[in-house]
């Protein structure tokens, strides 16, 4: 949950001028890693922010679900929303990606490591929330939010294949296609999310900010209205008729009871539906600097550590009063999850969580040599830009 974008990457959120605004929009505070003098942009530190507590949103709509059709509906809406966005953003400022030494030296330790350290830790966390006291640690099997890591450090990896092939989008689609026709693909490392969900990554890749500017345009700003309005209609009639599940792109179409065939065209159903709700999300997205605009830079942290929360919740028994099943209870608990996971987001809090999250290791790796005649001071560190 920079990625690059959601997790500190070699662009770590800087860019030109906002794609959604002009040059003389409010410039950005600088990159938190110090970096060249470019600016942090505001847009994309504000699309972060807003997916994260989507993120968080629908994490704890979860239990409230059952019982209640329009929050099933309006969780059904953000799940086709805050992890697409999520994802394209990713591919976006993973363009750079080279597998450099220096670009693989900040992969691992800004996406690898984090992976290993809560991994262990939601293993043993859920140990005492499930009650399952013998789950065995494991790095091969995701649990919980760690899937998106895992996922992260496979779809970098690959960047300069997509970059290199003639048509990436319809390539990954074909990919995507072909996984839901897998049951028997096995569960290291989630196969399943990695190869469902590759295709926003790749579209990701392929955007260029003109893209993000047109979709900020005051027509398609207004125009996101009424398709979320129609998106959230269609959820709520089809609550009773369709498995959301789908959404999750954990599972083959055979493994959701569903023909094969049905794999295929719900891959192609929900990547097109999901890419036009992405693009009326990020139309709503401010250009400029706002109150939240800093906490951009602490999206990993806020997706890292309210799954803690969240698993918390049950041993708790947040959910357990009558009430929060209530439409008052739903406002309550949406507005908790905001407040929570922007808590999360806030410069102390990623201080203080900062050797697990984004931890210096820049002696575990060689400095690259200089080659013949370029300056010192023109090499970059492995955990540099």
């Amino acid at each position: 949950m920079g990625l690059s974008g959601f997790v500190r990457e070699e662009t770590t959120g800087r860019t030109q001028p906002p794609p959604g605004g002009s040059p003389r929009s409010p410039a950005a505070p600088p990159a938190a890693d110090g970096g060249s003098g470019q600016r942090r942009d505001a847009f994309f530190d504000n699309a972060k922010y807003l997916a994260i507590v989507l993120v968080a949103i629908g994490h704890a709509w979860e239990p409230l679900r059952h019982g209640s059709r329009t929050v099933t509906a309006l969780y059904t809406v953000v799940y086709a929303v805050h992890m697409p966005a999520f994802i394209v953003v990713s591919g976006y400022f993973s363009r750079t990606f080279d597998a450099s030494p220096a670009r693989i030296g900040r992969l691992i330790t800004s996406v690898a490591v984090p992976y290993v350290v809560f991994e262990v830790a939601y293993t043993l966390f859920t140990r005492w929330s499930d009650h399952v006291p013998d789950r065995p640690v494991t790095l091969l099997e995701p649990l919980y939010l760690t899937w998106f890591l895992a996922a992260l450090f496979v779809w970098r990896l690959t960047t300069p294949v997509w970059k290199a092939v003639r048509w990436p989008l319809p390539l990954a689609l074909a990919v995507a296609m072909l996984a839901t026709l897998s049951p028997s693909i096995g569960e290291d490392l989630d196969p399943q999310r990695t190869l469902q969900f590759l295709p926003y990554f790749v579209l990701g890749l392929c955007l260029r900010p003109e893209h993000f500017r047109r979709v900020r345009r005051w027509r398609t700003r207004l125009l996101a209205l009424p398709v979320f309005a129609c998106a959230l209609a269609v959820a709520y009639l089809m609550t009773p008729r369709w498995d959301y599940a789908w959404l999750f792109h954990r599972d083959s179409a055979e493994e959701l009871g569903a023909p094969a065939w049905y794999g295929p065209v719900m891959t192609l159903a929900l990547f097109g539906c999901s890419t036009v709700l992405v693009a009326c999300f990020l139309s709503w997205v401010p250009g400029r600097r706002t109150w939240f605009t800093a906490l951009g830079a602490g999206t990993l942290y806020g997706y890292l550590l309210h799954g803690f929360v969240v698993q918390g919740s049950k041993p708790w028994g947040w959910y357990a009063p009558a009430w929060i099943h209530r439409p008052v209870g739903a406002v309550v608990v949406t507005l908790a999850a905001a407040a929570i996971v922007t808590l999360l987001c806030t410069p102390p809090v990623r201080r203080l969580f900062r050797f697990a999250v984004e931890p210096r290791m820049d002696r575990a790796f060689r400095r690259p040599r200089r080659a013949p005649h370029v300056p010192a001071q023109a090499q970059a560190a492995p955990g540099e830009s």
